[in-house]
């Protein structure tokens, strides 16, 4: 059995490029994005239904199939870059995963209003974008989480946050041989 390792954090904090980076510093570690599963779900549902896919059950409990899954049958551990900020839903999916004997590692990345702007722009996205009207709302989530789970990442490189994450869930990571280029 290999262990889930959950990233969690607000939208434009850098979970998935981390995901990816810690994969690549983690010898065999597999990203998988439950985000996807998601995508999916809204693409064939009806537009009626269309909303939030978190709200949807069937990707809550798809979500635990898929990494359950993974962590049993699969050859390495699970990176998953998700941010899950409703106390039910994560209650129901961590608490489930665990429950079956998955090892679960959680860490909520967070950073000031302002670092998550900056970010969110330097992808495109402006201050009317989904992620940045997210921004209270998961915040709210975020901090009602474990304490403990909590890594702030303003005024840190990306290599950092990604070597705080890993401290975080006690792993040794091989030095990072990636480019300025590609970790930007």
């Amino acid at each position: 059995m290999h262990p889930v390792f959950w990233i969690n954090g607000l939208f434009g904090v850098g979970k998935t490029q981390a995901a990816y980076a810690l994969a690549q510093r983690l010898p065999g570690s597999f990203v998988c994005e439950p985000e996807q599963l998601g995508f999916a779900v809204r693409r064939m549902t009806p537009p009626q239904l269309r909303g939030d896919f978190q709200d949807v059950p069937l990707w809550r409990s798809g979500t635990r199939e898929l990494l359950t899954r993974c962590a049993l049958h699969g050859s390495s551990p699970v990176n998953v870059p998700m941010t899950l900020v409703n106390p039910a839903y994560f209650a129901e999916t961590m608490g489930e995963l665990r429950q079956s004997g998955i090892e679960v590692r959680h860490a909520a990345l967070l950073a000031s209003p302002e670092t998550l702007r900056r970010r969110l722009r330097s992808r495109g996205e402006g201050s009317g974008s989904w992620g940045a009207r997210q921004m209270e709302r998961c915040l709210a989530g975020l901090l009602a989480l474990d304490p403990a789970d909590h890594l702030h990442t303003d005024g840190l490189t990306h290599t950092a946050v990604v070597e705080a994450i890993a401290e975080h869930f006690g792993l040794t990571l091989q030095p990072d041989t990636s480019s300025a280029l590609q970790r930007r």
